[in-house]
């Protein structure tokens, strides 16, 4: 499911909001879809380099001709999209994770992150809560179903 543009400048704003603490991070995208969360992130959020994670093969060349319609030579060390597996993907690396999938997804994320981040990473999920955890904050979007944000802090 495509994010909404309240939804994208939503999460790009959380993103931006930690550049400071994280300038020239790495933002994996868990389920990347379309790239249009990704891309508009690597677009509005400077610094940062977007690497989306998808298993389906269609959605997956769709984002990588959009990226590089999208972002042009910048495409190469802001965003990418690559084939893979969320589950099986390490978020070693990763300095934030930002995924819209549903709860049964987050369900099986969520031990994975404990495991695999780093404290203080973020994590920021679209209309899905991590059972089990405690957002650091939540953000209403003004879109029609005032869908929620959750960012969380890796302790």
């Amino acid at each position: 499911m495509p994010s909404s543009a309240p939804v994208r400048r939503a999460v790009a704003n959380e993103v931006n909001k930690l550049n400071k603490l994280y300038y020239n991070g790495l933002i994996v995208e868990a389920g990347s879809g379309w790239g249009t969360l990704g891309i508009h992130l690597a677009k509005h959020c400077k610094g940062w380099r977007v690497v989306g994670v998808e298993n389906s093969p269609f959605p997956l060349r769709v984002s990588q001709l959009l990226a590089w319609i999208s972002l042009g030579k910048e495409s190469r060390t802001s965003a990418a999209f690559q084939k893979g597996d969320i589950y099986t993907r390490s978020y070693v690396d990763a300095d934030m994770v930002v995924c819209y999938l549903y709860p049964g997804a987050m369900q099986q994320l969520g031990s994975i992150f404990h495991r695999e981040l780093r404290p203080g990473t973020r994590v920021i999920s679209v209309c899905f809560a991590l059972p089990g955890w405690t957002p650091e904050k939540i953000v209403e979007c003004r879109d029609l179903y005032r869908t929620k944000v959750y960012v969380y802090k890796v302790e």
